[in-house]
């Protein structure tokens, strides 16, 4: 079982808080993801699941039970860290064994566990090498194998993949997922990157300076962001914002339309533009459109096959359907 809860839990360095009190329930095998910009206590938060860090005041409970005061070797957790933290001069079997064998289990034992763990990982013909002699992602999924043969009751994921890569981000991304599928295991990952959160996650923890602004489903977050600041954190590209005379028509303070949501055209709509810079992405491509008179600049996503330039005049049309309001606190509308 992997059922974590925090209970006003918070944390403090000296005279500055970092994380004021804080409730969070990790159901048994979710995959919950923490996300949110830079030192915004998403690590420090991890390790203070993880023993790592001591809390300030409130409690953690790991299956019902007192954790708060726990040593990390105590709390059946299992770290992956971004830097691995693997042993050079071992071999990847003797990683992987490391844990195994300063808990004492028989040799017997490990080398079952470390085979098993090998298959799943796509490591058993590496096992005699170093891990100098491995790739990123490979040595990424060596101190993953070390993590599983102590089966514990939850991984605690550091930002594993921000050493790889664009494509062995990709990769691994989904061998994690497929990993938590086939071991049903409670995972806690820590990302900056949205686009991990959104591809992996069962329930998303969008964090800001210690605070939880929204909970939820990565297609909650995204058709409803309780705040301008989920709605601004979550989508790439992010969601234009709108304020002024064109939101007040919306009866809010602040209007937020996706990219995805807008509708270009060369000849005629609702809001007229000019194209400052065009992304062109193969399938898709990005138009950041300015002098619409309603801000700054306007993203929109349109097809590949859209052709204008820098300087050309296209017109935008929202759907209706999607536009998101916002109060003067910056909190959805409706």
């Amino acid at each position: 079982m992997g059922r974590i809860t925090l209970d006003k839990v918070t944390k403090a360095f000296g005279e500055v808080e970092v994380i004021p009190p804080l409730d969070l329930t990790i159901d048994d095998g979710e995959f919950v993801v923490f996300v949110g910009p830079s030192g915004c206590g998403k690590s420090t938060l991890l390790r203070l699941i993880a023993g790592l860090e001591d809390v300030s005041s409130g409690e953690i409970r790991i299956d019902k039970q007192p954790a708060t005061h726990l040593p990390p070797a105590k709390r059946g957790l299992a770290m992956v860290f971004q830097s691995y933290a693997l042993y050079p001069h071992m071999s990847v079997r003797k990683n992987i064994a490391f844990p195994m064998k300063m808990a004492g289990i028989p040799e017997a034992e490990q080398n079952r566990k470390i085979e098993d763990a090998a298959r799943v990982l796509n490591l058993t013909d590496y096992l005699d090498r170093r891990p100098g002699q491995l790739s990123g992602g490979q040595r990424q999924r060596v101190a993953i194998g070390r993590a599983i043969v102590r089966e514990p009751a939850a991984f605690l994921f550091d930002e594993p993949l921000s050493n790889l890569d664009a494509a062995l981000r990709v990769g691994m991304r989904l061998e994690i997922s497929e990993l938590h599928e086939r071991l049903k295991t409670t995972m806690i990952y820590v990302t900056h990157d949205q686009v991990e959160a959104m591809t992996m996650a069962d329930k998303i923890v969008v964090l800001q300076k210690g605070v939880i602004e929204q909970v939820g489903s990565p297609l909650e977050l995204y058709n409803a962001p309780r705040n301008i600041f989920v709605a601004g954190f979550i989508g790439s590209p992010k969601m234009n914002l709108i304020e002024g005379a064109e939101a007040a028509k919306h009866d809010a303070h602040t209007i937020g339309i996706r990219p995805e949501h807008l509708a270009a055209s060369k000849d005629a709509g609702e809001w007229k533009g000019t194209v400052t810079v065009s992304e062109h992405l193969g399938s898709d491509t990005y138009l950041h459109v300015t002098e619409t008179g309603l801000a700054d600049t306007m993203t929109v996503r349109v097809g590949g096959e859209f052709g204008v330039k820098h300087g050309d005049t296209v017109f935008l049309t929202p759907d209706a359907t999607k536009i998101h309001r916002f109060d003067a606190q910056g909190l959805r509308i409706g």
